[in-house]
């Protein structure tokens, strides 16, 4: 017999491991919070199996805890947390970029140009402002950066970059607070992407490894950088 509510239960998982992952990015859920099931269960109006299976799969991305007989808690955030997400999404971005550069063609070359272009616009309009732009600013933000890599063909690299951007989200946050100065943060992406376009390996490398770092050193300032 075909169990026709496995559909219905997974679109209930997945609908509910996105209001989790949002409010968890925005700082709804702080870090170390406590996610009770049935607390969430109610909170969202879906039932207690899909709520724990997307625990599970957050647990998975990192972004959620499951502490042996407490359950399950956001994920805490500190120095070390953070140095070695930066670390580790180097790691993959450096390759998935390499890839780009050496094998993406025009429609990586005009995705990437146009992402840089609604990046651009965004950040010219909010002015000063413009780090203050929530989930509009961070969807253009993270656009061009999948844009970048986008041309590595390989979907687990793909994949592994976006959980790593996500869970540097809720530190970015706190970082994107600190920047005033618009044209500086439009500089370091254009700089980015044209040497990316341009094929020089060793800049582009160079690049993204600095841009990844800022956030490290803008949100521990007293820290040394790796």
């Amino acid at each position: 017999m075909t169990n026709k509510a496995a559909p219905e239960e997974g679109t209930l998982t997945e609908k509910a491991a996105q209001l989790l992952q949002r409010e968890i990015l925005q700082g709804v859920l702080e870090p170390g919070a406590r996610l009770a099931v049935i607390d969430l269960s109610e909170r969202y109006g879906i039932g207690a199996t899909p709520i724990r299976e997307a625990l599970s799969r957050l647990t998975s991305q990192n972004l959620v805890a499951a502490v042996g007989r407490r359950g399950f808690h956001v994920r805490g955030m500190n120095y070390e947390d953070l140095h070695d997400i930066t670390r580790v999404r180097f790691l993959v971005e450096q390759e998935a970029l390499r890839l780009s550069m050496r094998q993406g063609g025009d429609e990586w070359e005009g995705e990437l140009v146009a992402s840089l272009h609604r990046l651009q616009l965004y950040v010219e309009r909010a002015g000063s402002n413009f780090g203050a732009g929530g989930e509009q600013f961070d969807q253009l933000h993270h656009q061009f950066h999948a844009k970048l890599i986008g041309g590595s063909g390989s979907p687990r690299l793909t994949e592994l970059a976006r959980d790593l951007y996500n869970q540097a989200y809720r530190y970015r946050r706190s970082n994107m607070r600190r920047l005033i100065d618009a044209e500086d943060f439009m500089q370091m992406h254009r700089v980015l992407a044209h040497a990316a376009l341009s094929r020089d390996e060793t800049r582009a490398l160079e690049l993204l490894h600095e841009h990844l770092n800022s956030t490290l050193a803008n949100v521990y300032p007293d820290r040394e950088r790796p």
